[in-house]
């Protein structure tokens, strides 16, 4: 009987080792892949659908909007990035926008003056699709940054 424990220690421990063993191997493996770069530019918030009846009004076009954050600390130009709809093909060109670390924006669909905290895409119709839509979001050199999906794909 003790025997018998003293081996199944010895296999249990031998089985331990070779575990511990492969696993720096696999980290090694996973950190020779290149790494990829993550912008603390996101898509936030999407109100795609303006609350009330859908009446072609600037405020009720400006009720229909997509946030964009910067989840880090250091301030990002977002002159030269792009929101588009996936279903309309819309594209909103950001201006000379500087986002500070930790702030966001809307970008509206309707008319409105350009601040800090909200931008207007200066539009007569709606981008966004209530039900199903895809935003995606690219920086000045065409790389998509952040896509969100909404509805049923």
């Amino acid at each position: 009987m003790i025997r018998s424990a003293r081996l199944a220690a010895i296999v249990l421990g031998s089985a331990a080792l070779v575990g511990t063993a492969a696993l720096p191997a696999t980290a090694t493996d996973a950190h020779t892949l290149p790494a990829t770069h993550r912008s603390p530019i996101v898509i936030g918030a999407v109100q795609a659908d303006s609350p009330g009846r859908d009446d072609g009004s600037n405020r009720s076009l400006n009720a229909e909007w997509v946030t964009v954050k910067n989840t880090g600390l250091r301030p990002v130009n977002l002159k030269g990035w792009t929101l588009t709809s996936r279903s309309t093909h819309k594209k909103y060109h950001f201006k000379n926008l500087r986002l500070a670390g930790h702030q966001s924006v809307r970008v509206h669909t309707g008319h409105g003056r350009d601040t800090i905290h909200d931008v207007y895409q200066d539009r007569r119709d709606y981008v966004w699709h209530n039900q199903r839509d895809t935003a995606t979001l690219r920086n000045d050199h065409r790389r998509i940054i952040d896509t969100k999906h909404w509805g049923r794909r």
